[in-house]
C-alpha cells in the first residue's frame, strides 16, 4: 500500500510539472485595446464604419440585391482575412467557401447578415467576437481581425 501511495504521488507530481500540461491560462479582456486599434485603423485608412452594440464594426461597400441571410443561414462567401498591420492570415478563392453562420466566429455570425447576396464590405472584429484572448491556430490571442467579404450566395 505504501508503494502504491508513493507511486500515485510521484505520478501526480510528474503530470503537474509536465511542460505539456501548462498552468491554466486566465483570459484577458482586450475590449478597450481592440476598440482603440479598430478606431485608429478606421481613421488611418479614412474609412466610415458602423459599430454594433457588441463591438463589431462593419463597412458596406456594396449592399447587394439578393437574399439577406440570418445568423443560422448557410452561405457562400469569398474573403480575405488580415490584421490591422495588413498581414494576411487567411484567404478564400474567388469562388468562396460555404458554411453555416452558426458554426463560425461570432463576428461572422453577426456581420454577414448585414449584406445581401452580391454584397461586399469589411468586418472589423474585436477578439471577443473572434478567437478570444488565447492563441488559436497561428492567430495570436487578443487579435483584431479584418475581413474583406463578398456574399456570393445564401444557400
Amino acid at each position: 500500500m505504501k508503494h502504491l501511495l508513493t507511486a500515485f504521488i510521484a505520478l501526480t507530481l510528474f503530470i503537474s510539472c509536465n511542460p505539456d500540461n501548462p498552468e491554466p491560462q486566465i483570459a484577458k479582456d482586450y475590449t478597450a485595446e481592440n476598440d482603440k486599434e479598430i478606431t485608429d485603423y478606421i481613421a488611418k485608412n479614412n474609412l466610415t464604419a458602423e459599430k454594433t452594440e457588441t463591438g463589431l464594426y462593419y463597412i458596406i461597400d456594396e449592399p447587394g440585391e439578393g437574399t439577406q441571410p440570418t445568423a443560422t443561414s448557410n452561405v457562400t462567401v469569398a474573403y480575405k482575412g488580415y490584421y490591422t498591420n495588413g498581414t494576411v492570415f487567411d484567404q478564400s478563392t474567388d469562388a468562396g467557401v460555404s458554411f453555416g453562420l452558426n458554426g463560425v466566429i461570432k463576428g461572422w455570425t453577426e456581420g454577414i447578415p448585414y449584406f445581401k447576396t452580391g454584397g461586399s464590405g469589411k468586418l472589423l472584429i474585436p477578439s471577443h467576437l473572434g478567437y478570444g484572448s488565447f492563441d488559436y491556430r497561428g492567430i495570436p490571442g487578443g487579435s483584431v481581425l479584418i475581413f474583406d467579404v463578398k456574399l456570393i450566395a445564401v444557400n
